[in-house]
């Protein structure tokens, strides 16, 4: 029995693999959107059902009647039961949220105020319903951003948990992905984020565009545009702050949304971990035993809040027995009372009173050196200066002071400035041999406090020996003649240091005219003798580098000029007519590598050459005496400039201390009236005929010295009877203001303009030459007869 083959399959699997992801994803949205709709609807149910609690209790009914009523209202007042249930929580709650409402519907000017004002309540309210229900900070974050924030444009809010040491913990949140939430996980205290600018300033802080001030915070690029932040407390404490992002910019929001926002920050207050209950009765009694055992005045305070849970003032729970009040009264007249009415002018701005609440609200403590206590005695106010302390225990604050006399700031101020300028003071009792050093002079000497000090007249025994003298002139105009004096010598210290100091006494008389104490200070100077004694060495240096400077430079010059006087006689060979020109640099330091030459070669060929060694000083001048002898010998071969110029490149980079030069290179052959020739990284030659200046065609060739091996192109020019061929240094025509090619083109217009012969012609050329950079300057002319 034969089983038939099974029928074909028409199309391949990826199509229907697509198609079952395709339905799994509809049904997986289809999912989610009845989950959304189920939530919302028992978040309306919610509020629905809280309406009618309202009106059973208003109305003293039943829940059937209630019901029957929220419905007959609703269809009154045009509403749906949703919006009049909002609307009648709203006026039995009498809250925050309340206020938003009433704020937006006397705000707007729409045709519709009360369904607009519905609507926000709604949203507020379903959002406190989310939150009520939530079970954790997470789905705090969620329910805000759904039902309140999304409506306002928002896409990402995150709450933020703020630490006794002002760091922030991310408690929840939502539209931020998970890897921006693992980095943002905790912010250390000190780090400028915008929820530390709210939690810091204690208000919303809003930022219409947080990418263009460049603010770190978590998800920053994910939501670059807009950023509120809100802090979020109660009682006066701020224990979270809330942060809503914004894809785009936020423009000026008015006053109606700023009142939403604030709301929910209120909500997240209520909602998330309530703050430290108060402290037991064994916990407070810890700090009031704590405030007992410290020296300086310390007082516990406890947070009076309004009827509304608002932060109204402190109460003065405890003072210990150090208290001493600065208006004088005892101390059981101010424990008991409010800070504010203990001390009213506590709430100077940036007084007392701005430092506790801020501590309180942020759990940050607080220290001053020096702060002005202000009391009210009679009816005139007395400051006094005072180092304070405020630290928050659970939900009581500790402050802390000490009052400080005229005389011991003062006494403070001196310390400070002789350690600050490293002065020891001393006083020696000429009649009872007591002496009294300061704890800076303990320090200069390298002796521990309450070692005997030594006496002013045995200050050789610890000095230099070469400082004998000048100790031994001091003592005597102190101790003999009785008049203040000064000096400095080198102390030797126990511990084998050695320190430049200098000793400064006066003499103290009594009434008869008797010389009871020497006093007087030290003060240790060796950074200052040091810092002499370097920059005596420097001078000196400096003096023998210019020197040495001078000299160099002085050879070069001698060097340059016995090879390459400034003006040589014309010379003519055969048909050809060659005149040569050299200004040196004007300042001696600047002398540099330029080089010409014009010599009659063996086969009767000319060479002509003009380069440009790099650098200058004795190293520029060495550079072109061995590149121009060696292009001399170099040519005595008969090889052409192509050639030349190749090896020239090997003798500068292997041979003369890989100096780098430019060069241009011409050998003129007087039978064929041909010029043939090379550069090397130089300008080319300009040939005036006919009383018109054109540079030769450019060809390729690099600078001498900077690779091992080069190869060099080889150019030719036929000339002609009156023709003129000009061969030239950068240092003609170089200026710093202007291209070099704008300086190429006023040379080509100079040297076409008439002259009456190859002399005058090379002179007009240096004399108008317009450069600025005070280089050397090489100029070679030739002309056919």
């Amino acid at each position: 029995m034969h089983s038939s083959p099974p029928p074909a399959l028409s199309g391949s699997a990826e199509p229907e693999a697509e198609t079952n992801v395709g339905r799994l994803a509809a049904t997986i949205e289809r999912l989610r959107g009845e989950v959304l709709r189920a939530q919302s609807a028992a978040e309306g149910r919610a509020l629905l059902e809280l309406a009618k609690g309202v009106l059973i209790e208003r109305l003293r009914c039943s829940v059937t009647s209630a019901a029957r009523q929220l419905a007959t209202l609703a269809e009154q007042a045009g509403l749906t039961q949703l919006e009049l249930a909002a609307d009648i929580i709203n006026q039995a709650a009498q809250d925050r949220i309340s206020e938003v409402a009433r704020a937006f519907l006397a705000a707007t000017h729409s045709d519709e105020p009360a369904r607009e004002a519905a609507d926000i309540a709604v949203r507020l309210r379903s959002a406190e319903s989310g939150v009520l229900q939530a079970t954790d900070a997470q789905a705090v974050v969620e329910s805000l951003l759904e039902h309140a924030l999304n409506p306002l444009g928002a896409t990402a809010v995150a709450v933020w948990e703020a630490g006794p040491d002002g760091s922030l913990t991310l408690a929840g949140y939502a539209g931020f992905s998970a890897e921006e939430a693992r980095r943002w996980r905790y912010v250390p205290p000190g780090v400028e984020t915008p929820a530390r600018r709210a939690l810091v300033e204690r208000e919303g802080v809003w930022l219409n565009n947080l990418s263009a001030l460049g603010l770190p915070s978590i998800g920053q690029r994910e939501v670059p545009g807009g950023r509120v932040t809100v802090p979020a407390g109660t009682g006066g404490r701020i224990f979270a702050v809330l942060e809503v992002g914004w894809p785009l910019p936020l423009a000026p929001q008015p006053p109606q949304i700023r009142k939403q926002i604030e709301a929910l920050a209120e909500l997240c207050a209520y909602s998330l971990d309530v703050p430290d209950a108060p402290a037991p009765a064994d916990e407070a009694r810890e700090l009031v035993d704590l405030a007992d055992t410290l020296p300086d005045v310390a007082l516990v305070l406890r947070p009076c809040l309004d009827g509304e849970g608002r932060l109204g003032d402190f109460r003065i729970q405890h003072a210990n027995a150090s208290f001493v009040d600065p208006a004088g009264r005892p101390r059981n007249m101010v424990v008991g009372a409010r800070l504010l009415e203990a001390y009213p002018l506590a709430a100077e701005e940036g007084g007392l009173w701005e430092r506790i609440e801020r501590v309180h609200a942020t759990g940050e403590p607080f220290r001053a050196d020096q702060m002005t206590l202000t009391a009210m005695v009679g009816q005139v106010p007395l400051a006094s200066v005072a180092a304070v302390g405020i630290t928050r225990h659970r939900d009581s604050v500790l402050l802390i002071w000490r009052l400080q006399d005229e005389a011991a700031r003062l006494a403070g101020l001196l310390q400070h400035a002789q350690r600050l300028g490293r002065i020891g003071g001393f006083e020696e009792n000429l009649a009872t041999g007591q002496i009294i050093w300061s704890s800076q002079l303990y320090s200069l000497y390298g002796m521990e406090e309450g070692e005997q000090p030594i006496p002013l007249e045995r200050l050789a025994d610890h000095s230099h020996s070469d400082d004998a003298v000048v100790i031994g002139h001091f003592l005597r105009t102190v101790l003999h003649h009785r008049r203040s004096a000064s000096t400095a010598f080198r102390l030797r210290r126990p511990d084998g240091v050695a320190r430049h100091i200098r000793v400064v006494a006066e003499p103290v008389f009594d009434t008869d005219g008797r010389l009871s104490a020497m006093r007087g200070a030290y003060q240790d100077i060796s950074a200052q003798h040091w810092t002499e004694v370097a920059l005596a060495a420097t001078r000196d240096q400096l003096a023998h580098t210019e020197q040495q400077s001078a000299e160099r430079n002085r050879l070069a010059l001698q060097l340059q000029q016995a090879i390459m006087p400034p003006r040589r006689e014309p010379m003519e060979a055969f048909d050809l007519q060659i005149a040569v020109r050299y200004r040196p640099a004007e300042q001696e330091h600047l002398v540099g590598g330029d080089w010409y030459d014009a010599v009659v070669l063996p086969s009767k060929q000319i060479l002509l050459s003009v380069g440009d060694v790099a650098g200058h000083g004795i190293e520029g001048a060495t550079g072109m005496v061995v590149l121009r002898n060696a292009s001399r010998g170099l040519a005595a071969t008969g090889a052409g400039p192509a050639q030349l110029m190749a090896w020239l490149n090997l003798v500068a980079h292997h041979l003369a201390d890989q100096v780098t030069a430019t060069a241009v290179l011409g050998l003129y052959d007087p039978r064929t009236r041909v010029l043939r020739w090379a550069r090397a990284g130089h300008l080319p030659p300009i040939l005036v005929r006919q009383g018109e200046a054109v540079e030769l065609d450019l060809i390729g060739g690099m600078l001498l010295g900077a690779v091992p091996d080069a190869s060099y192109e080889e150019g030719y020019v036929q000339l002609a009877s009156g023709d003129i061929l000009l061969m030239y240094t950068d240092g003609l025509i170089e200026r710093r203001d202007r291209t070099l090619e704008h300086s190429q083109e006023q040379l080509l217009r100079r040297a076409g303009q008439p002259a009456a012969d190859l002399e005058r012609r090379l002179d007009h050329l240096l004399t108008h030459g317009n450069s600025d950079t005070d280089d050397d300057t090489c100029l070679v002319g030739i002309q056919l007869s």
